[in-house]
């Protein structure tokens, strides 16, 4: 009975001991982490508008050089060229793509485009975060849409090479691009 007693005892303790740890490492690292994530985003901000940088001035350079724009719940950043960069987030062929586009100031084309999170195949439709393959988006027009055809076969200035092995994830991101991009050009127009 007594020990069944110090059993029960030492688990509330160290259960104590151990929430109480986690809490204060939480309150800790909770500014830390909110500080990485906000250098994260502006940083790759800066990216996609094509604004050079170094990592110790991004935050700096950002609030000096991009204007944020808020319209409904959108939020959009608008480079000193004129370009505008926007968040978008949708599904993959196997899970969330989340990424940041940047259009030019004629709300026509395509700037840059960077994925900063994939769960795709990898080697096949995790290609889509690949700079090699992203880089084939720029100056790409997307009025009336984007259209993703057979590697190689990209000819028309709205068309960009799917990944081949990945018809899936390559319609998956066709399709997130499409609609996030034309509701954002809507936003930005009215």
């Amino acid at each position: 009975m007594k020990s069944a007693l110090r059993i029960i005892i030492f688990v509330i303790v160290m259960g104590t001991v151990s929430g109480g740890m986690l809490i204060g490492l939480n309150a800790f690292t909770s500014p830390i982490i909110e500080k990485n994530e906000e250098l994260k985003l502006k940083s790759s901000m800066l990216e996609v508008l094509e604004i050079p940088y170094v990592k110790e001035a991004a935050l700096g350079l950002f609030d000096k050089q991009v204007t944020v724009l808020k319209k409904d719940a959108y939020t959009f950043y608008r480079g000193p060229d004129g370009a505008v960069a926007f968040e978008f987030k949708g599904s993959g062929l196997w899970g969330p793509v989340y990424g940041i586009a940047s259009i030019n100031a004629d709300l026509k084309t395509i700037k840059t485009i960077k994925i900063l999170h994939q769960e795709e195949t990898p080697g096949l439709g995790a290609r889509i975060a690949e700079k090699e393959y992203l880089s084939q988006f720029k100056n790409k027009e997307f009025v009336p849409r984007l259209i993703f055809v057979p590697a190689g076969k990209a000819k028309a200035n709205n068309e960009v090479d799917a990944i081949t092995g990945a018809t899936g994830s390559s319609k998956a991101l066709e399709k997130l691009l499409n609609d996030t991009i034309q509701k954002n050009v809507g936003m930005l127009k009215g």
